[in-house]
């Protein structure tokens, strides 16, 4: 993606992300699109539960 470089360990695991907001401001939606991609990957190992148990829990909390 334009505008956005990864910092990597030597294993090429990447580490870090440098952005340059002046790049990014152009088209906004990317970046958008890159926060909302390193979120889902950082949750990748969650835990899953069944979304009738979820329910109820958040049913529960008074959450729903």
């Amino acid at each position: 993606m334009k505008g956005v470089n990864y910092i990597t360990d030597q294993n090429h695991k990447r580490k870090a992300v440098v952005i340059d907001l002046k790049t990014i401001q152009e088209d906004e939606e990317s970046i958008h699109e890159l926060i909302d991609t390193l979120s889902a990957e950082s949750r990748k190992h969650d835990e899953l539960i069944d979304w009738e148990l979820a329910k109820k829990q958040l049913k529960k909390a008074g959450r729903l």
